[in-house]
């Protein structure tokens, strides 16, 4: 059951992202169960949880990162952007399998669609289907554990919550230069790269 109280605006070091962070993780964009659009009005790109057996340790929960797509599907070259992601269960649901459901957000110049708002008057940000088209992720941080709720409208409220602490997680110097590539260190550089490598 998710605690009361508020949360932070934000996680994870100003300085960085810290061990075991970032993660990479990999491969073809899957079918998931159908809710995230239909049930929840937010649409997920799901991929197999394979990848996850590097890390044995990384318990279940809601993520932050950047993501790029294939762009051969979309445009002439990878755009990379925001994401938040479950990994887990999804104990509301029941589930008896790990997923891995990351819900790819808008560019950050872009005006928050999540920040200020009930969850049934926000506009969460919609992709055309992808299927089978190849995404790499960079997992930046940890923002919460998994929590059953009492209603849908809870969860969908904080998930709300969670793009936005994603959001001004990565609007931070150390974070935002992932997606701009801009006053970035050689290191971010190069996770950059292999978000692009397609």
């Amino acid at each position: 059951m998710r605690p009361d109280g508020p949360r932070d605006p934000v996680t994870g070091l100003d300085s960085g992202p810290e061990p075991p962070f970032p993660i990479k993780l990999s491969g073809p964009v899957i079918k998931g169960f159908g809710r995230g659009s239909k049930e929840l009005g937010i649409p997920t790109a799901n991929i197999p949880p394979d990848g996850l057996s590097d890390y044995p340790d990384l318990q279940v929960g809601v993520y932050y990162g950047v993501v790029a797509l294939d762009p051969s599907r979309f445009t002439s070259e990878a755009t990379i952007l925001p994401a938040v992601l479950s990994i887990g269960y999804n104990p509301f649901y029941k589930n008896t399998t790990r997923s891995v459901e990351i819900h790819i957000m808008p560019p950050l110049s872009s005006p928050s669609p999540t920040a200020n708002g009930e969850a049934g008057q926000v506009k969460f940000n919609k992709l055309p289907d992808f299927y089978g088209t190849k995404l790499n992720l960079l997992i930046l941080g940890y923002i919460r554990p998994e929590y059953d709720y009492v209603s849908l409208e809870a969860l969908v409220e904080d998930i709300r919550i969670d793009c936005e602490v994603a959001r001004q997680s990565l609007l931070r110097k150390a974070y935002v230069g992932y997606l701009t590539g801009q006053d970035c260190s050689e290191a971010v550089q190069e996770q950059r790269k292999w978000l692009a490598s397609f």
